[in-house]
This record gives structure tokens, sequence and C-alpha cells, in this order.
């Protein structure tokens, strides 16, 4: 899924996501200090490797273009599509971030190789959380810290569900979501994370609510619905006129959102942070 339609939808909508979700890329990079050895799982489009690496350190310095520090961020993702754009965007900024295509729930990463883990709703689509948290764990120094932000259920996320909900009638195709398999919400129990954690060997568990205001634009609101989620991913096989009626009942489906000219909603999600033990 990552490498075909819904990786190409996150590239082309990586702006609009980047700024709506910058307030969880400030909280999980508030941790980081110069030196620190940084691993981004599920970094996507690079926005929090590239804020982790410079609060690490890994800004050019000098002529020779080193980082300043022995601090920097290595991103993690099964997607290459993802990973293509935020080397790019690495290389345009300036900023050396080493980007690793693969399944961090297996990657054979250095042991105690990493001082803190991060991820911004990279962590909810493993198989197998435990065995995912565990490999984390063992590429964690003892007292590493892991921070991630994770959504909390659907129904205080009426904004993310509003389109499937929509186009369901119209859409057969469109796949119900499993709530105990891999997908955004599989972490939305407080206390079913807490299990997994402490499964996968990580301690002092702090898990709280996080609620962040988002505001969209007319047409940033479209360009949402129609580049990330599961209706996004079903619209290119659609012919023109199936695409033009479920364009326009998705966009009727957001109005209870509308405010004057711009669509406000809020972004009910966790915030994790664990220590690593060995």
């Amino acid at each position: 899924m990552w490498n075909g339609a819904a990786g190409r939808g996150w590239v082309a909508a990586q702006d609009l996501l980047d700024r709506m979700y910058q307030p969880f890329a400030d909280l999980l990079t508030s941790g980081i200090v110069d030196g620190d050895r940084v691993l981004d799982v599920g970094c996507g489009g690079g926005a929090t490797a590239l804020a982790a690496a410079r609060r690490a350190g890994g800004t050019a310095g000098g002529d020779a273009g080193e980082p300043r520090s022995g601090g920097h961020c290595v991103g993690v993702d099964v997607s290459e599509l993802m990973l293509t754009a935020a080397r790019a965007r690495a290389l345009r900024a300036g900023v050396p971030v080493e980007f690793v295509h693969a399944d961090a729930a297996r990657h054979p990463f250095p042991p105690s190789g990493f001082d803190a883990v991060i991820s911004r709703f990279g962590v909810m689509f493993f198989d197998d959380p435990v065995a995912a948290f565990t490999n984390v764990r063992r590429a964690t120094r003892g007292g590493g810290q892991f921070t991630f932000v994770s959504w909390r259920s659907p129904a205080e996320n009426p904004f993310f569900t509003a389109a499937e909900r929509a186009a369901a009638p119209i859409l057969p195709g469109l796949a119900q979501r499993d709530p105990d398999g891999p997908g955004p919400f599989s972490l939305a129990r407080r206390e079913h994370t807490e299990r997994l954690l402490r499964g996968g060997g990580w301690t002092n568990i702090d898990i709280v609510p996080v609620d962040e205001p988002c505001v969209l634009s007319e047409l940033e609101l479209e360009q949402y619905f129609t580049l990330v989620g599961p209706v996004s991913r079903l619209l290119p096989d659609l012919d023109e006129a199936t695409r033009a009626t479920v364009v326009d009942i998705v966009r009727a489906a957001f109005e209870p959102f509308r405010e004057a000219d711009h669509f406000r909603y809020t972004a009910a999600c966790w915030a994790v942070r664990a220590t690593a033990s060995h």
C-alpha cells in the first residue's frame, strides 16, 4: 500500500500534512539534545527526521559540510516513494539524515545504537506490535526514550473518518477498518498500548491525551480527502462521473466542520513516552 497509491498520495500531500501536524513534530523532538543519536520510525517524507537531526546537531557546518557534533538521525520507512521525497528534502535543506528502506519491526539495527526513538503516526501499522516494540527497544540504549504520537478512537476523530463514512454506500470496494488489525486506530486504547509496550520491554510508560486544533482551507480540504485515506486510494480507478459524485458527497460530509471559508477540527491523539530497559 505504502509503495503504491497511499505512498503517492502522502508524497503529494506532504506540505499540507506537515503544516497540519507541525505541533506533533515539535512535541516529538522537544526532548532531543545536541549529540543524540535518533531513530525516526515510519519517517515518511522526512519532516520529523529533519527536525530531529537539527536538534541533535545534524546541520551542516564548515566548508566540509560535516555535522557540528556527534548527533544524527536515521529515518526508517517501508515506503521507498516517501523516502525518495525525504532524501530530496534533506538534500535541499542541507541536513545530513540517513534514510533506510526497511521494516522497523524486523530491521537489524545496531544494538543500543540510539539514544532516542520518535514516531509521528508510524507505529500503528505493525502486524506484531510486541515483536516490533522489542526490536526497537533493542536498538535503544538502556535508559533511552521512546516518544510517539498515535490516534485515539474513531469516535474522537470524526473528521478523520468522515470521507469513508460518506462514500461507503457508493463504494463497495471500501474496506471496513479492523479495530484489532494494523491501522491508524490500532493503538487507540490506552491500556492496550501500555500492555504492548511492556511486552516489548519498555518501562516508565506515560500515555497522555493531546488535542491539537487543525485548520484547512477549502482547497486544502479537497487535497486532503482526494490524496490521503482509503477513499483516495479508490478514486483513480473510478470513471469520471462516479469520481465526481464521490467527491461531491465527501465534500458535503465535511460541512459540519466548516467555519466561514475554512474547516476546523481537532486531532485527538495520544502522546506516549517510555524508557528502554536492558
